[in-house]
């Protein structure tokens, strides 16, 4: 199993949401989850210009890429999340507080970069976060 420790040293200063400055690994193998986006496993949109339902299902499709491998949310080690439209960021940040404290219990919360871009693979997607875990 691995040994994943997640820090915040004081020298980088406090986290501006709900993530950690870094994380320390040593694992046996690791799994690197390909951005998901706001589609379910047919390939329907949870929810056109619905931030939230398209964030419920990228983050359900996670959990079930950890689940299919044996993992769960406290293997993840690092996201990195791709939002379409900046008004969405404190859409974003409210998600997070609301369902982080569910997903990781002990409130060590996974580094996540946060990235604006033009768009995503389809037009009506608004959200996409890729991950690694350890495992």
């Amino acid at each position: 199993m691995a040994e994943i420790r997640i820090v915040n040293p004081e020298s980088l200063g406090r986290p501006l949401g709900q993530y950690s400055q870094i994380t320390r690994v040593k694992a046996s193998e690791f799994i690197y989850i390909a951005g998901q986006v706001g589609a379910d496993r047919t390939g329907k949109l949870a929810g056109a210009d619905d931030f939230d339902a398209q964030c419920a299902q990228v983050f359900a499709n996670i959990g079930a890429a950890l689940e299919s491998c044996g993992a769960g949310w406290g293997n993840v080690v690092e996201f990195t999340t791709y939002l379409v439209h900046s008004q969405d960021i404190a859409k974003f940040m409210q998600y997070r507080l609301r369902e982080f404290p569910r997903m990781f219990a002990n409130g060590a919360y996974p580094p996540n970069t946060l990235l604006m871009v033009d768009r995503l693979v389809k037009e009506a997607f608004l959200v996409e976060v890729q991950t690694v875990a350890a495992i």
